[in-house]
């Protein structure tokens, strides 16, 4: 993974199976994450699981269509890269989930490179923020009805 990583966790009220099988379910990622208004699996792995996915992203700040490649390790750990973006020059992640006291810990890193400059510390902010979104946005949508395989 390149550059420098941000990273946040919280502790999502179900067990791993449950939030990662919320994680691999593209189709519904734009019903509990605002900023992406399109996501289409592009390609399956062997595992079954979305081994490409675009993505159409509206945050009002930066608007991007993109390419992530993922790798899946069972319920443990996804992780994940660009592939090709117009805005994104590059962009790396990985959740990693443990279960603990009947949930799940998930730590969640990710580093971005955009092509309009910013500097580090806005670039860290806003990576901060989409984390700290996306983690509460997942751990509502996972604990509210979340997804049963």
């Amino acid at each position: 993974m390149s550059g420098e990583m941000s990273t946040q966790s919280i502790v999502i009220d179900a067990p791993p199976a449950k939030v990662m099988a919320a994680i691999a379910d593209f189709a519904h990622y734009p019903d509990w994450a605002a900023s992406l208004s399109r996501v289409q699996v592009l390609e399956q792995g062997a595992d079954g699981r979305a081994h490409r996915v675009g993505f159409t992203l509206n945050t009002g700040v930066v608007n991007d269509e993109y390419e992530l490649e993922y790798t899946w390790v069972g319920d443990e750990r996804v992780q994940w890269h660009l592939v090709k973006g117009q805005v994104m020059r590059s962009q790396d992640g990985v959740y990693v989930l443990q279960p603990q006291d009947g949930g799940t810990h998930v730590t969640y890193s990710l580093a971005v490179d955009l092509g309009v400059p910013l500097l580090g510390m806005l670039k860290r902010k806003a990576e901060r923020m989409v984390m700290d979104t996306a983690l509460k946005e997942l751990k509502k949508y996972v604990e509210s009805q979340g997804v049963l395989r």
